[in-house]
């Protein structure tokens, strides 16, 4: 069962450090007029860590995109399977400027790149594992950190997987 919660999330993982990725913020920059900088793999962590310590332990570089397993649902929807549910998955994006006003259009053109890497990567992600195109995002509230200002927006979405 924890099988397919590591295989999805090594799949978004790679997801979003390919090229796919950039050339949505390239896109997304020429479009807009921003300057949303790269992304690197480097900046992509696949773990569940907060803010507050992320900054302590390895001293965070922004934007951040953290990528991991919420939970998992054994709902049994295929007979003789040791697994047949969903994979609730979630990205988490930090971005940080040293001017508030700044962070809120940074933070909505991220989400937008990866809900647009999101919607042209519908299918199947690994064996067993599929992704059916819903997403919800949820903004955080601009707080204290990292550069000055910090924001962070969730993109949660579920997968369907089966294993035996």
């Amino acid at each position: 069962m924890a099988a397919a919660a590591t295989k999805a999330t090594q799949r978004l993982a790679a997801l979003l450090t390919g090229g796919d990725l950039r050339s949505a913020i390239a896109a997304i920059n020429a479009r807009e007029g921003a300057s949303l900088p790269e992304i690197g793999a480097e900046q992509v962590i696949a773990q569940n860590v907060g803010p507050e310590l992320a900054e302590k332990s390895a001293g965070a570089r922004y934007p951040a995109i953290y990528v991991y397993c919420e939970g998992l649902a054994n709902l049994l929807k295929e007979k003789f399977r040791a697994f047949s549910g969903k994979v609730y998955m979630a990205i988490e994006v930090r971005v940080s400027h040293d001017r508030q006003e700044a962070v809120g259009p940074m933070i909505q053109h991220y989400v937008e790149a990866m809900t647009e890497l999101l919607e042209r990567n519908r299918g199947e992600w690994a064996p067993g594992i599929y992704f059916t195109g819903g997403y919800k995002v949820e903004f955080g509230p601009i707080r204290h950190g990292g550069k000055n200002f910090l924001q962070s927006a969730k993109i949660r979405f579920e997968l369907d997987a089966s294993e035996n």
